[in-house]
């Protein structure tokens, strides 16, 4: 069983090429099976109708800010952060913070693309959160933080091959352990 991930970013109002025209040259790209295209082009199709539900939820309130947090590698560098995003700002654009980021950090390209997507996925699942949760976000009384900066501040790490490897196999259990505790309740 092989699995395939990428990540893409597109325009929600694209007339020129369709989902349906994405998943066929995508398809052809990997040379995989003509079947896999209604099927990729569906889960496109759901993610940009769940996005246009998301935004509709975060339209009606303000101040809505969620704490973001970066765990990304990138060949045998790792970059850890977190920080506030206010979800009800649309001036805020991933893709501009990610680049930004990545300037002031002097990480490479691969990493503009890879924070960026890290945020808009965590942004989905707050948005979604939000949207079936009855009680409002808690308010921050104090934007500047004083105590735990260590926490608020990013952390490169070149590793080595082997450290990496412990690393990403840390997280995936972490992430298992996750899932596990959350399909119990």
């Amino acid at each position: 069983k092989q699995w395939y991930q990428r990540r893409v970013r597109g325009n929600k109002n694209e007339k020129n090429l369709t989902p349906e025209q994405f998943s066929e040259i995508l398809v052809d790209d990997l040379e995989i099976p003509g079947a896999f295209v209604p099927v990729i082009s569906s889960i496109i199709r759901t993610q940009v109708e769940g996005y246009d539900a998301d935004t509709k939820a975060l339209e009606e309130n303000s101040d809505s800010r969620v704490i973001i947090k970066l765990n990304i590698h990138v060949g045998n560098t790792s970059l850890v952060d977190q920080f506030e995003w206010d979800l009800s700002c649309p001036e805020n654009d991933p893709e501009e913070f990610s680049r930004i980021l990545c300037q002031e950090l002097g990480l490479g390209g691969e990493f503009v693309s890879a924070i960026s997507y890290s945020i808009r996925g965590q942004l989905g699942w707050h948005s979604k959160t939000m949207t079936f949760t009855e009680a409002p976000l808690k308010r921050i009384e104090t934007p500047l933080r004083t105590e735990h900066l260590e926490k608020w501040s990013p952390t490169i790490e070149n590793l080595t091959d082997q450290e990496m490897e412990k690393k990403i196999r840390d997280q995936d259990r972490n992430a298992r352990r996750m899932r596990r505790i959350a399909n119990m309740n």
